[in-house]
């Protein structure tokens, strides 16, 4: 049984982004796994797992415009569905 159902894959592009204030509140607000929050000032490139997606992308819209936008269904893919 998977935890966390959800792979979340974005990118933010924006100004003034801070990859380690984006970890933070990620961990300080979303249940999850596997956060990874990457980039520089100008574009972070985010993946995460966790069972509320929507959360995710209405936070990283709120600090520059979001494209790229996966989110795959962990637990329909590991019963060999379309993900």
């Amino acid at each position: 049984m998977i935890e966390f159902r959800y792979d979340t894959q974005l990118l933010i592009e924006g100004e003034n982004l801070d990859e380690d204030a984006i970890n933070d509140y990620f961990t300080d607000h979303f249940k999850g796994d596997c956060l990874l929050a990457v980039g520089d000032e100008d574009l972070v490139k985010i993946h995460f797992h966790t069972n509320e997606p929507w959360k995710v992308l209405e936070y990283c819209a709120s600090l520059g415009e979001i494209h790229d936008i996966v989110i795959e269904d962990m637990d329909r893919q590991a019963r060999g569905l379309k993900g």
